[in-house]
């Protein structure tokens, strides 16, 4: 059924949030955007024509005051970081009761349907083809991932207590312009590249996708998603960090980016035990842990996109395509990022 009434945009000052309410608007659709902090969300929202209101995915009333009369609700909003001091109560924790905050006061407020923004990260690799089918990522190593899991399958459970059309879909990582705060964890990436501070190949492969193509997957999962289904927004084939280098070091030659080195496994463990505690020393998150290196050095991030295409008409922007716009969008907005040109 075509939904043309109101809808709630929730994290609206995020990446993909701020390109969704940017996508709605656009299609004439009537938006309000809930955001968690009104006054350092004014840039990001500044010239968009939609309604901006407060709510906070901790708590219940803000948001069952941010769905009055809404129609659609696009749950966009959470902790999206893959390190903390505390991961349990920053990460896991928030996620967790932020959908049971989240579903419960859709029912509250009749809310018709919600896309759930859930992650690849709740996908099982363990089993080819990686489709919506292979069922929920068996590993529990990692906080934000078992925040994705358990919260998605959380969401599905609420929604069917609750009597709410709720379809969810997963992304993988979004890349490209409209960037409103810090940059993503998937943007910093291409930062960290482009500054050449990507010295050693890990082997880990990271599946690109456009952000302003997750919008509009999520426009089309409230559209044309059935109700309790699960839909991967990414592409077929994955790339390794070795392969993104080489994509950047053509586009931009001048900034005399090296490939990053080859090393030995267990020197590798040894770099991510030296970057974690010079992590923890600073406060902030290593730039390679020993997990990541265990999790993901040699993952295959390849999908199987045949219910997207098929059920919702998904067609994502190929890897290198949304890279090249990405990292011109960054190179042309150095000084704001962080990027070092080189000389």
């Amino acid at each position: 059924m075509e939904a043309k009434g109101l809808s709630l945009v929730t994290g609206a000052n995020g990446h993909l949030g701020n390109n969704l309410v940017r996508l709605l608007i656009g299609m004439n659709i009537p938006v309000r955007a809930s955001v968690r902090n009104l006054q350092s969300a004014k840039r990001a929202m500044e010239g968009l024509h939609c309604e901006v209101v407060q709510a906070d995915i901790t708590s219940k009333a803000s948001l069952v005051r941010a769905m009055q009369d809404v129609e659609v609700v696009y749950a966009v909003g959470a902790s999206f970081k893959l390190w903390a001091k505390d991961p349990v109560r920053e990460i896991y924790d928030v996620n967790l009761s932020g959908t049971r905050h989240l579903i419960e006061a859709a029912a509250e407020a009749r809310v018709r349907k919600i896309v759930y923004v859930s992650s690849i990260a709740a996908l099982n690799y363990t089993k080819t083809p990686i489709s919506e089918a292979s069922g929920y990522n068996s590993d529990r190593r990692d906080w934000y991932y078992n925040s994705k899991n358990d919260g998605e399958q959380l969401a599905f459970k609420l929604a069917k207590e609750l009597g709410i059309e709720l379809t969810a879909v997963l992304p993988s990582a979004m890349i490209g312009s409209e960037v409103t705060s810090d940059l993503s964890v998937s943007m910093n990436i291409l930062k960290l590249i482009l500054n050449r501070e990507v010295p050693v190949e890990t082997n880990i492969r990271i599946n690109w996708i456009d952000v302003k193509d997750v919008a509009k997957g999520c426009y089309l999962a409230a559209q044309y998603g059935e109700s309790g289904s699960r839909y991967i927004l990414a592409n077929e084939k994955s790339m390794s960090i070795r392969e993104t280098t080489m994509l950047a070091r053509e586009l931009y030659p001048n900034q005399k980016i090296n490939l990053p080195v080859s090393i030995p496994k267990p020197v590798l463990y040894v770099v991510g035990a030296l970057m974690e505690l010079a992590g923890k020393i600073a406060g902030k998150a290593p730039l390679l842990s020993r997990k990541e290196i265990v999790m993901f050095s040699g993952l295959l991030q390849d999908f199987d996109l045949t219910k997207s295409k098929t059920e919702l008409g998904f067609s994502p922007t190929l890897p290198a395509d949304a890279l090249r716009e990405a990292m011109h969008y960054l190179m042309n907005r150095a000084g704001q990022f962080g990027i070092r040109l080189s000389k």
